[in-house]
């Protein structure tokens, strides 16, 4: 019976998410119009369609419910299906000769914020569709996740339980929870992506470039309006710099940014997986820096501001590029190879594995080798100053250990379409780390995801999802177990 009613909260949850949607689609609307694009109505027909679709459900929903609390996986799954599903219209409707699978995977980048593209002559595409483009990434970096977190209460449910499902955050106790912490995330949010707008646009970017940019580097999604993506903009060097400064801004901690904001000064230098994200991304880049001065002969300043840039776009999962890293040589193919996986901060806007699981991973490692010398020893492990049990370092083992094996199997699927070792294997860790470009000549900086088989293309539309909602969250759903009762 319980099963039974809570399909109303599916029904009004989701249908909420539909209307709000729509209201993106209506100001992609006014966008095309500005630029006199005969296209906007089809941005128009979408929003019709979506808030039809999104009115009818709420009404639907409109009866009473119970909440069973393991059906908030199934919930998180559906939002996420169906955000893609109706996001895929203005693609189809703009450009009908694009394939479907092909704007199943645009969308799907977009809103994991992944940065994969199959589109090409993106420096003549209308501005509504550029623009489209964009805010679904600003959408996806954390907007879904506030929406949810703002409808949730509103329907007497604690909205972070949603956040969980789909957020590795491990920041959050020290902070406002539900609807406080909401308003304050979304509050950062907004003032991260004013500031870069505003940041762009003094910096000598016109004003369509700076909005758009602006929520594609705070969501760490790295949509560009252009096929060079940031490289466009190699002349203005200090835009690279802006940009590096925000997607770092947005790749730390959002609570802690929260906590910042409400005057906690410290509290972001205080937290071990913010230091050592910020040490990471030091290390590499002044060793690309050494590395493409003694190599390559290349002038300190230029090779530092190309390093950096780079460095940061892939560990925040952005996908910027400013150039295509992978000809620097075998150490920057290498050292971005690594990265890849690495992630940022827990609780932002990033993918990929996460610094904290990596720490975790390693107080693992060094309680292994304390009882090889003392075996009967007993030691209180702590991260930060907080104590670390067991079973938590158990589960972020878990987590890594399905992390990487989603990356081999969705590799393996890869091979099956003839692709060669590099594009299967980077393509299959771009996708699961939602960063975007892969390495070598196909899917690399200076390439895209068109030229790849449309099974492929649609394996890689479910890693990024896969990615996106931490991997477990989706894969509970095909056991057994979680359907049992």
């Amino acid at each position: 019976m319980r099963s039974a009613t809570s399909r109303f909260l599916f029904y009004r949850v989701i249908g909420y998410l539909l209307v709000m949607l729509s209201g993106a689609m209506l100001i992609t609307t006014a966008v095309a119009v500005y630029y006199n694009e005969k296209s906007f109505w089809s941005y128009l027909i979408s929003a019709f369609t979506t808030v039809s679709v999104g009115y009818f459900l709420v009404y639907k929903g409109r009866h009473e419910f119970s909440l069973i609390k393991r059906h908030l996986f199934l919930l998180t799954a559906f939002c996420w299906l169906a955000i893609c599903l109706f996001s895929t219209l203005p693609f189809v409707l703009v450009l009908p000769d694009l394939a479907y699978v092909d704007a199943v995977f645009e969308t799907v980048s977009a809103i994991t914020t992944t940065g994969a593209t199959v589109l090409t002559g993106l420096d003549t595409m209308p501005k509504g569709l550029l623009f489209w483009r964009a805010i679904l990434q600003w959408i996806g970096g954390v907007g879904i996740i506030v929406m949810a977190i703002a409808i949730l209460p509103a329907l007497k449910i604690g909205g972070m339980k949603l956040f969980k499902t789909e957020n590795s955050d491990i920041s959050e106790k020290i902070l406002p929870r539900s609807s406080s912490l909401s308003m304050y995330i979304g509050v950062v949010y907004l003032i991260l992506s004013i500031s870069c707008m505003t940041l762009y646009f003094l910096g000598g970017m016109t004003g369509f470039d700076a909005i758009t940019h602006g929520m594609t580097t705070v969501a760490t999604g790295g949509f560009a309006n252009y096929d060079a993506s940031f490289g466009h903009f190699n002349d203005q060097p200090h835009l690279l710099w802006i940009s590096s400064l925000f997607m770092i801004l947005s790749a730390l901690p959002l609570v802690l940014l929260v906590g910042a904001l409400r005057g906690h000064k410290w509290i972001l230098f205080r937290d071990p997986q913010v230091r050592a994200f910020l040490a990471i991304v030091v290390f590499c880049a002044l060793l690309l820096t050494w590395y493409q001065h003694e190599h390559n002969a290349r002038p300190w300043l230029d090779a530092l501001t190309h390093s950096v840039f780079n460095v940061v776009s892939v560990i925040t999962t952005c996908g910027f590029a400013s150039e295509n890293y992978s000809a620097w040589g075998g150490l920057a193919v290498i050292l971005f190879f690594y990265i890849t996986f690495s992630g940022a901060c827990s609780g932002s806007t990033s993918g990929g594995l996460k610094i904290f699981r990596t720490q975790l991973a390693g107080l693992l490692l060094i309680k292994q080798f304390k009882l090889l010398v003392h075996p009967n020893a007993v030691w209180v492990q702590k991260y930060g100053t907080k104590p670390v049990n067991d079973q938590l370092l158990g589960s972020v083992l878990a987590f890594c250990f399905v992390y990487f094996a989603s990356i081999a199997t969705l590799a393996l699927g890869l091979s099956m379409f003839d692709l060669d070792f590099v594009t299967a294997l980077t393509g299959a860790a771009t996708a699961i780390s939602n960063v975007g470009p892969g390495l070598g000549p196909v899917i690399g900086p200076d390439g895209n995801f068109s030229s790849l088989p449309d099974g492929a293309k649609w394996l890689i539309s479910f890693g990024m999802v896969l990615g996106r909602l931490e991997i477990l969250t989706i894969l509970l759903l095909f056991t057994p177990m979680y359907w049992r009762y």
